[in-house]
């Protein structure tokens, strides 16, 4: 145990939070994602940190997956390892989330929305992470196969089995969503929180899923808000050597760093520098404009990072002529 540490008794005054769909939980407007940066090819002191740094800025709500490293599983067990040595004795005040349903382990069962896999997956991830329980755990995708019905007991049989408090979904399209919130409803284990992508570049949710989800009482929560880095001012000027998109592998392409984004980028910049933020900045409040939004979750690789983001917090609100002048942006055939 890290007896230096003691966190700041201010951290619950420097975040706001939001009621999670129809239930008594409250989520931090920003969360903290460990999807990469966690993992055991990373700085361990530096991941300890930056969750410090987190959770001393009201930053109760941290999301984790099976999966996430690299490698897969490595992050959980860092993050419960970073529990065990800096917060003990506040398990309480935290909101941890896993989910299980992409590729895992080898052979047919390790990455599928099978009751097997999900069955599995959260044991192996509370021994991963040292926990009891799971605040939410999500199933993580849809994979065309599983009849939603057993997904779904899946997560019912989790919760009552207490290895959870909440449940939730994740990339479901919506006419699997609606199969998913009927049968958790019917058992009285309501859908808590559905997470999907969504930010300025990537906007499928607005279509259908927004008004899905807080129709039938479950929150929404963001991820990749700032497009894996595209809305920030990292490729304003193309593709910067070490970046995400000028690796071989990863999940930002260099093809997709096309001129007409960071043309848009560098227009949409230009708004945020004048409403005094930086591009990140402008972008996470912009999906936090929608009340509908209960929490975007921010990776970071660095305190610094961190804490750029966190000032998105200090100004949410839009005018009538900036938001026509983005979507105008967002809108537009460069």
């Amino acid at each position: 145990m890290n007896t230096d540490y003691q966190p700041d008794g201010q951290r619950y005054e420097r975040m706001s939070y939001r009621r999670c769909g129809r239930s008594g939980l409250m989520l931090p407007a920003l969360s903290l994602g460990l999807w990469q940066n966690f993992g055991s090819v990373d700085n361990y002191h530096t991941a300890t940190d930056m969750i410090r740094y987190a959770f001393d800025h009201g930053i109760t709500h941290f999301d984790l997956a099976n999966n996430y490293g690299p490698l897969p599983g490595s992050a959980e067990e860092n993050f419960g390892r970073i529990l065990r040595e800096n917060f003990c004795g506040y398990r309480d005040e935290m909101i941890v989330s896993s989910k299980a349903g992409h590729e895992m382990w080898a052979g047919p069962y390790g990455g599928n929305s099978s009751r097997k896999n999900l069955m599995a997956s959260i044991d192996q991830s509370l021994k991963r992470t040292g926990l009891g329980y799971f605040d939410i755990f999500y199933s993580h995708r849809y994979d065309g196969v599983t009849p939603v019905e057993e997904t779904m007991q899946a997560l019912i049989d989790i919760i009552r089995q207490g290895k959870a408090l909440y449940v939730g979904i994740s990339k479901y399209p919506p006419e699997q969503a609606r199969i998913a919130y009927r049968i958790l409803a019917e058992a009285h284990v309501p859908c808590l929180v559905s997470q999907y992508r969504y930010s300025m570049f990537e906007r499928t949710v607005e279509e259908e899923t927004l008004a899905l989800a807080t129709a039938v009482g479950s929150g929404f929560v963001a991820f990749s808000p700032l497009a894996q880095g595209l809305l920030t001012d990292k490729y304003l000027n193309g593709i910067p050597e070490g970046s995400r998109a000028a690796r071989p592998t990863g999940f930002l392409q260099r093809s997709q760093v096309t001129p007409e984004k960071i043309e848009k980028a560098r227009r949409l910049n230009s708004i945020a520098l004048r409403r005094g933020q930086t591009l990140a900045q402008m972008a996470l409040a912009w999906v936090l404009k929608d009340e509908r939004v209960t929490s975007v979750i921010i990776g970071a690789s660095s305190v610094g990072q961190l804490e750029d983001n966190l000032k998105a917090l200090g100004g949410l609100s839009f005018t009538a002529e900036e938001l026509e002048e983005i979507d105008c942006i967002l809108n537009s055939a460069l």
